[in-house]
């Protein structure tokens, strides 16, 4: 009797250390996955917050982009410098450093982490710690990363965009009839979970053109193609 009891009482620490064993080690992996999310999350918003258009337009000759027009780093302000094909460069780049870290956060996590690192991206762009946390106004790196997310949605957001753009003449305007409808094109077409994501994005977007808003309260707010 002692010696089963021993040899049970063995098996049943033996049975203790292995279920604290595997709890140590799903702590351990869950931390590990916590750091890695983080860690892409700081890397989305660094990626987001690189000053394509400021770049650019200095090392084309056209100096600091910031002293014409809106003080924006983004493709319409660029425009303002006469050169298109400098303009639809720094929409090229400002979308994909918002589309690249969303890919990389639905390859190595899933589509709820990807949402999360989109709004990081945009983030980045508009509060630059480059430029003392000012930067443009996030309309084509929300592009990017909508495109990432669900490319279905940006076709008919893109398709809304050309057809306010058409009918204002006005950027800003386009801009935010765009961003404000995405959430609900994503829902109608089943993306339920980027409707949160998307609903932060324009949110970021519509602070971002408080300038835009009021101008076109006034009705001062200058055309694609204006200098001002």
């Amino acid at each position: 009797m002692v010696r089963k009891w021993s040899f049970s009482w063995q098996v049943g620490l033996w049975k203790l250390r292995l279920l604290l064993s595997f709890r140590k080690i799903g702590r351990r992996a869950m931390e590990y996955i916590v750091v890695h999310i983080l860690l892409g999350l700081a890397a989305s918003f660094l990626c987001g917050s690189i000053p394509f258009g400021l770049l650019l337009t200095k090392a084309a000759g056209h100096g600091d982009v910031r002293d014409i027009g809106s003080g924006s780093i983004g493709a319409t302000n660029v425009l303002r410098t006469g050169n298109k094909g400098l303009a639809a460069a720094t929409v090229l780049l400002d979308a994909l450093k918002g589309a690249f870290p969303v890919l990389l956060g639905g390859h190595f996590f899933d589509a709820d982490i990807a949402g999360i690192y989109a709004v990081a991206a945009v983030a980045g762009h508009c509060f630059t710690p480059w430029l003392k946390f000012k930067g443009g106004k996030g309309f084509a790196t929300a592009a990017g990363v909508l495109a990432a997310l669900a490319w279905p949605v940006v076709l008919i957001c893109a398709a809304i965009w050309a057809a306010v753009l058409f009918l204002s003449r006005i950027s800003s305007v386009s801009s935010l009839v765009t961003v404000a409808s995405a959430p609900g094109i994503a829902w109608l077409m089943g993306s339920v979970h980027l409707v949160w994501p998307l609903v932060a994005i324009a949110a970021i977007v519509f602070v971002q053109h408080r300038a835009n808003i009021g101008r076109l309260i006034d009705g001062t707010e200058p055309k694609v193609g204006s200098d001002k």
